[in-house]
C-alpha cells in the first residue's frame, strides 16, 4: 500500500519547491533505484500540472564508482556536451538521493573524482543558475542505518522534517534575514572554537523549502579575507565517500592555514582543500533552524539544518551571496552550538543552541 506521505512530499516538491507549471521542461534525477515510488509520483504530478516534457533518470552509484576506477585520461577529459545541451532546455530540476551504501566511493580513485567534478561543473552551474531546482533524499535502509535508526523511524524523521508548512516557516525566517542584512561583525564562541569574521555587505538568504528538502537555514558568506581564529566541527561528515570526524581549521586572513581531522584523515582532508585555491577559503556561513532536525544523521542535507547549529563551508560561494570565492569544492561542515554562542555586532543572538535575541524568539521550537 502506498504511503500517503509520499504523495504529500511530492506535492510539496512540485507545487511549492519548484512551482511546476504549464510548459515547463522537467528533469527528475534519482541516484539510486529505491527512489522509484517518489519518482513515479513526481512524474505524474508534473504531467498533471501541465509540464511540456518530463524526463526521469536513474543513476547507480556502483556504476559511477567503476567509472572513477576504470576511466583513462581521455575518458575523464570527455565533456558530456549532450547533457549540457539538454540542461539548457530545462526549467525545473528535481534531484533525489536514494543510495544503498553511503561508503560506495570510499576507495574510488579520488584524483579521478576530483578531475571529473571539475570537468562537469558547467552542468551544476547550468542547473543552479538557470532552473527552479530542488534536491532531496528518499528514505532507504542504508540511510536509516547511517542515522542509527530503523527504516520506520527514519521515514518518520524525514517526513516530519519535510512535510511542514513552509510558507509559515518562511515568514519566521524574515527577521533573521533582516538582522543578518544589517550585521557587520560575527563571532562564534564554543569549546575549541573562536571565530571572528565580517559579513558586511553580504545579505542573509532564506532557505525556506525552495532549493533543499528538508530545508531550514538562513545563510550569508564571510568577507573572503576576514576570517580569523579556529573552529572544531562536531558532526561527522561524509565527503567523496569518506567519513571525517573532528575536523579542525585554523584561519589567517580568511585562509585555512592548518587543517586536521581524527582517525588519520588529515591527509585526505588536506587533499580536498588543495583541490584549488578557493577550497581553503570560506564560501558560506549559515545558521540551521529546522525545528524538526535536532541531531546528526551523517547526511549533510539534514545535518546542515540542525536547529542550533552553524555550517561554515570551505569552497564555492553561492551567486545569491557572492563573496568572490571560486572553487570546485563546496563542503558543508557542521558545528552544533549547544555549548556555544553566536554574537552579531557584539550582541548575543544565540546561546546554547537557543535564540535569545528578542526579534528571533519565534524561531525557537
Amino acid at each position: 500500500m502506498k504511503d500517503p506521505r509520499i504523495t504529500q512530499f511530492a506535492e510539496i516538491l512540485v507545487d511549492y519547491s519548484t512551482r511546476v507549471k504549464k510548459g515547463d521542461v522537467v528533469l527528475i534525477n534519482a541516484a539510486g533505484l529505491e527512489a522509484l515510488p517518489l519518482v513515479k509520483e513526481l512524474h505524474a504530478l508534473c504531467l498533471k500540472r501541465g509540464a511540456a516534457y518530463v524526463e526521469y533518470a536513474f543513476s547507480v552509484p556502483e556504476i559511477d564508482r567503476n567509472f572513477y576506477n576504470l576511466a583513462n585520461k581521455q575518458q575523464l577529459d570527455h565533456f558530456p556536451q549532450h547533457k549540457l545541451d539538454f540542461f539548457k532546455t530545462l526549467t525545473v530540476y528535481i534531484g533525489i538521493a536514494a543510495g544503498d551504501n553511503s561508503m560506495v566511493m570510499a576507495n574510488a580513485r579520488q584524483q579521478a573524482m576530483v578531475a571529473y567534478q571539475k570537468l562537469t561543473k558547467p552542468l551544476i552551474d547550468q542547473r543552479v543558475k538557470h532552473t527552479r531546482w530542488v534536491v532531496t533524499r528518499y528514505p532507504t535502509h542504508a540511510a536509516a542505518q547511517e542515522a542509527r535508526m530503523s527504516l520506520d523511524e527514519y521515514e518518520d524523521y524525514l517526513f516530519s522534517a519535510c512535510c511542514i508548512d513552509w510558507r509559515a516557516e518562511s515568514k519566521k525566517q524574515d527577521k533573521l534575514k533582516k538582522l543578518m542584512d544589517k550585521t557587520r561583525a560575527v563571532r562564534i564562541v564554543a569549546p575549541d572554537t573562536d571565530l571572528s569574521f565580517s559579513i558586511d555587505g553580504l545579505p542573509g538568504i532564506k532557505c525556506d523549502g525552495r532549493l533543499n528538502m528538508p530545508d531550514g537555514e538562513v545563510f550569508s558568506a564571510p568577507v573572503r579575507d576576514s576570517v580569523q581564529g579556529h573552529i572544531t566541527y562536531n558532526c561527522p561528515s561524509i565527503y567523496q565517500g569518506k567519513e571525517f570526524n573532528g575536523v579542525r581549521f585554523e584561519f589567517k586572513d580568511g585562509r585555512i592555514v592548518k587543517a586536521v581531522a581524527n582517525a588519520g584523515m588529515s591527509g585526505a582532508l588536506n587533499k580536498i582543500l588543495d583541490t584549488d585555491e578557493g577550497a581553503r577559503y570560506i564560501g558560506e556561513f549559515s545558521l540551521g533552524i529546522n525545528p524538526g532536525i535536532r541531531r546528526p544523521m551523517r547526511n549533510i542535507l539534514f545535518d546542515e539544518k540542525i536547529f542550533g547549529s552553524i555550517h561554515f563551508t570551505p569552497g564555492q560561494a553561492y551567486d545569491e551571496c557572492d563573496n568572490g570565492n571560486r572553487s570546485a569544492v563546496h563542503w558543508d561542515l557542521v558545528r552544533i552550538l549547544a555549548d556555544g554562542e553566536i554574537w552579531f555586532d557584539g550582541v548575543l543572538i544565540q546561546k546554547q543552541g537557543v535564540f535569545v535575541h528578542k526579534d528571533l524568539l519565534e524561531l525557537n521550537p
